[in-house]
This record gives C-alpha cells, structure tokens and sequence, in this order.
C-alpha cells in the first residue's frame, strides 16, 4: 500500500476511535515529517527532532481540520512548512540579537570620511561587474554630471541608448 493511502487510512481509523491505527499512524508520519524536514535542514541535523516533533503536535492538535478528499501528505507537509518558518524567524532573531559586538564594530568606529570611501569602494566593484556599455553611461552622467548628448558623443552610443 503506498505511503499517502496508508497514512490516510491510519488517521482516518484512529480519528473513528482506533487507538493502535492513530499510534501507528503518528509513528509512520514521523518517519515521513523526519524525511521532509531533513532535506531542509542539512545545516542543522540536530534541530530537526524538535520540529518533527513540533509537528506531530501540530497535526494532533489540528487533526479535526483535516479533510478526506484532500490529500493527507500536502496537509501535513503545509503544517510542517508552517512550523519551519516559525523556526527560522525564531532563530532568525535570537542569532540577530546573539550576533557580536565585535563582528561590526568597525561600522561604529568609523567616521563619515571612512563611510564615503567604503561607498565609493563599493560602488566601484559593483560597477566593474556591469558590461561597459552598461558602466559607461553611469560613470559619465551619474558620477561626472556629464549630459545625455554628451555621454553619447563619448561613448559612441545614441542618445537613445544612454
């Protein structure tokens, strides 16, 4: 019997009162709700028992909501992506608050001359990545204040094209 009707078929018996079917139920989308979040969690194998978990509460708690026409392993996978999301954003912000001071203190520690060179640098680089054609007309017209018919005459491009 494949996985989704044997899920299904477990649930639906345990939601009619069968305990055994609703245990082994629970046991098999383990295995199943493990394999989903692992895919999406190879950076972090050691967290992925606590959303299963997380998860399997979620679907007992909801498992009033379920619906038999509609399949049962995109009703469980929706609820698992719900409950990765809400760790991620929790992560998310406790390494955003956890983050050392030192990692970015020089952004503190400098001052307005250093900020305008470190643009200045940056926006170099991002511009030695354009096509020439792309590059030249921002050079000439957005940092030497040439016109349009003027970059054009430079760069051998129509006006159009600037």
């Amino acid at each position: 019997m494949e996985t989704e009707e044997r899920l299904r078929t477990c649930l639906l018996q345990g939601l009619a009162g069968d305990a055994q079917a609703y245990e082994r139920f629970l046991r098999e989308l383990g295995a199943h709700v493990r394999g989903f979040l692992r895919r999406r969690l190879a950076q972090r194998p050691d967290d992925v028992e606590d959303l299963v978990q997380e998860t399997l509460l979620a679907v007992h708690h909801q498992r009033h909501t379920y619906r038999p026409d509609l399949p049962l392993t995109a009703w469980v996978h929706a609820i698992a992506r719900y409950k990765l999301v809400d760790w991620l954003r929790a992560r998310a912000g406790k390494e955003a608050l956890t983050e050392p001071f030192e990692d970015g203190a020089d952004a503190f520690l400098a001052g307005p001359d250093d900020a305008a060179a470190t643009a200045r640098r940056d926006l170099g680089l991002l511009l030695q990545q354009l096509p020439e054609r792309q590059r030249l007309p921002i050079v000439h017209m957005k940092l030497e204040g040439l016109s349009v018919v003027e970059t054009a005459r430079l760069t051998g491009m129509s006006e159009a094209a600037v």
